[in-house]
């Protein structure tokens, strides 16, 4: 089926030795897989293609031997009696689902208006009520919702495209209507896989009892739609085989590990064919190795805290996969860049449910309780385990039961009671400094919301989900927001498409930054960071950061270093020392805010005010230059849900407009109590 992977040995222009994997011939239908991968750019050798590709076939245990989960229903009915009277409630409501059509004039409203919601909440219904009638059935075992089920499955399997209308760019038509002889591997086709396959896995022959039909159909489309294409093709762009064309080097973000983690399900459980299967399964090893060798060894997520969840928590899924199939013969948990991946999501916590969230990261989250907890377990962080407790207890996992896909339900439930039996904890570190992706966060005290939280970056504007924002700052106090990043509004054609930086939330001007001769940041990689560095002591935390590098020529900033600093118990101090070469127009200095906002005499009031149910603002003081500044108070309506589950129904923005004109100077905020 296969012939071993070739490799050369090349000197790079560095004169560092790499290795270089030339090609997996996959010899079945004739096909050449093609691609180059090298090392880790710190130089460590491949994770996982490396070690365990030659050995791979001999460590998986044999499909009819390996029982990742219970199939059977008396597993199940052990599970806490609440719990299951839950996922039954559930079940029982999906019965009544009635698995509306998909229409073609449906899909077409994301070339014709923009709007992505409409159709994407009408198939993520379908696959959360099959996955509620799937878990009911496991956990009654009566058959009852055997019909049911079998109807989920096969409109599923009749869907022309198991994906989403906004990334049906990669298809050759272009978007519209999918091409169903183009196949095309997005996230939810991976999902639609990943839901298939679990169903077809745990509920087996029980579905022969409806119609023999059901599980050939499922085998069939899961080939058709992702199992081959994913095995006989490497220019998916999220496989990383190839470099972006802005770059000489591959760009990778969620999707990678998220739709492996999929497809690795998919191979396992349904791949009939197991020469197939292990070639597969050794690309998959190759693409997330190009996935961990795109991040730093701090193991920071310039996606940010939301995307954490299928960025390092999809490799998590795949790693924990396939250390089960192979009896933990492969096991890569000890690696340092691994355990900081996990460990990113509680460096990024401020406090309870808000996160840092630069990027297209929205304030508030409900991390995964499951997900921290094994994840944590299998890293042996217990900071990590501790927040998986405290999460589970605040989200009522253990009555509810978890949430998420049907790949993530079963094994929360099954690793439910040690979860439960953890002391539930916060980490909140005091002090956070990934150099890779130039993130900082400090706290007054290690282990408390009390007092000031401060958070910082640098980076360039070329990241994943990126925003124009280099040097952002945020600050918190006693766990409530005072200057706030506003995140990012429900996905539309615009969020991901050429107008991206026309929407407000995207622009400096609307994050904690300057404004130079009426000349905002520019989005690239080239528009970036300059000298970034930390100190830390008991005292104090400072942020150091050349942020002219993110503007444009045409803004004329020679240089502006921006310092942030946490003066522990007492105060932040933002300040920006400037040199331009030349007047066109203002500077202007802006802060976003969710609080009530007064002026007087040098000092801005920020009031606290509600934002929602059970949540408020924070309070504090602003104190600036007021004879070297004029200040607007702009209110930003907020109608957008996204946005407005998070800030109400507006926020304000706070512009400082220079009155002098003079090339250099500085710029300098307090904030206080």
């Amino acid at each position: 089926m296969t012939s071993a992977p070739a490799f050369e040995v090349r000197e790079g222009n560095s004169g560092k030795v790499e290795l270089i994997c030339l090609r997996i011939k996959v010899t079945l239908y004739g096909i050449y897989f093609l691609g180059e991968i090298g090392c880790h750019p710190n130089g460590e050798t491949i994770m996982l293609h490396d070690r365990y590709a030659e050995r791979l076939q001999a460590l998986l245990i044999p499909r009819r031997s390996w029982q990742p989960y219970p199939a059977d229903s008396g597993a199940w009915s052990r599970l806490p009696r609440a719990l299951r009277a839950s996922y039954l409630q559930k079940g029982e409501e999906a019965l009544a689902y009635g698995w509306p059509a998909l229409p073609a004039t449906v899909f077409l409203e994301f070339v014709r208006a923009g709007d992505r919601a409409h159709y994407e909440a009408l198939q993520m219904a379908r696959r959360k009520a099959l996955c509620a009638l799937v878990l009911a059935e496991c956990v009654d075992g009566e058959g009852r919702f055997l019909d049911a089920i079998a109807n989920g499955v096969w409109v599923t399997c009749e869907e022309s495209f198991w994906g989403l209308p906004a990334h049906l760019y990669a298809q050759k038509q272009g978007p519209g209507l999918p091409d169903v002889e183009d196949i095309t591997v997005d996230l939810f086709a991976g999902e639609a896989l990943g839901l298939l396959a679990w169903t077809h896995y745990l509920l087996g022959e029980r579905l022969d009892n409806v119609s023999p039909m059901i599980r050939p159909r499922i085998v069939h489309e899961a080939e058709r739609r992702v199992l081959r294409p994913c095995l006989e093709r490497d220019d998916f762009w999220w496989m990383g085989f190839r470099n972006h064309p802005l770059e000489d080097k591959p760009r990778v973000n969620n999707w990678t590990p998220w739709i492996c983690s999929n497809w690795l399900a998919g191979a396992l459980l349904l791949e009939e064919d197991s020469a197939c299967g292990v070639a597969a399964i050794r690309k998959i090893l190759r693409i997330l190795d190009v996935f961990i060798h795109s991040y730093h060894g701090d193991g920071g997520c310039d996606e940010g805290p939301s995307y954490w969840n299928h960025a390092a928590g999809a490799l998590f899924d795949s790693l924990e996969l396939l250390h089960s199939a192979t009896g933990g013969g492969v096991d890569i948990f000890a690696e340092p860049v691994i355990q900081n991946m996990g460990r990113y999501i509680y460096r990024a916590q401020i406090a309870d449910n808000y996160f840092v969230n630069f990027a297209d990261a929205s304030a508030l989250l409900r991390p995964p309780p499951s997900l921290l907890f094994r994840y944590g377990k299998a890293i042996g962080d217990p900071h990590m385990t501790a927040m998986g407790a405290w999460a589970a207890r605040e989200q009522k996992t253990a009555v509810i039961g978890p949430e998420g896909s049907l790949g993530r339900q079963r094994p929360a439930l099954f690793s439910l009671p040690a979860l439960l039996e953890t002391p539930p904890a916060q980490p909140l570190p005091r002090d956070v400094w990934l150099g890779g992706i130039q993130f900082f966060a400090a706290r007054d005290t290690g282990g408390s919301a009390e007092g000031f939280f401060v958070a910082a970056k640098g980076g360039h504007n070329g990241e994943s989900h990126n925003h124009n924002d280099v040097g952002n700052v945020i600050v918190y106090r006693d766990g409530k927001p005072l200057l706030v990043d506003a995140g990012v509004e429900t996905y539309s054609a615009k969020t991901f498409g050429q107008d991206r930086y026309t929407l407000w939330t995207m622009q400096s001007a609307y994050h904690t930054l300057p404004v130079f001769n009426e000349t905002q940041q520019s989005h690239g990689r080239q528009f970036s960071a300059r000298d970034p560095s930390c100190q830390i002591n008991d005292e104090e935390a400072v942020f150091e950061v050349d942020i002219a590098g993110a503007y444009p020529p045409e803004a004329g900033v020679e240089s502006c270093v921006r310092s942030v600093t946490l003066r522990r118990g007492l105060e932040v101090v933002i300040v920006d020392e400037f040199v331009l070469d030349h007047h066109g127009g203002p500077m202007t200095m802006h802060l976003l805010t969710p609080c009530g906002v007064d002026v007087l005499k040098g000092v801005l009031h920020l009031r606290e005010r509600p934002l929602g149910r059970d949540r408020r603002t924070g309070v504090g003081t602003v104190r600036f230059d007021e004879s070297a500044c004029s200040v607007t108070i702009e209110r930003i309506s907020i109608s957008d849900p996204r946005l407005g589950r998070v800030w109400g129904d507006h926020l304000k923005r706070i512009i400082f407009t220079r009155t002098q004109n003079e090339l250099h100077g500085t710029l300098r905020f307090h904030i206080s109590q």
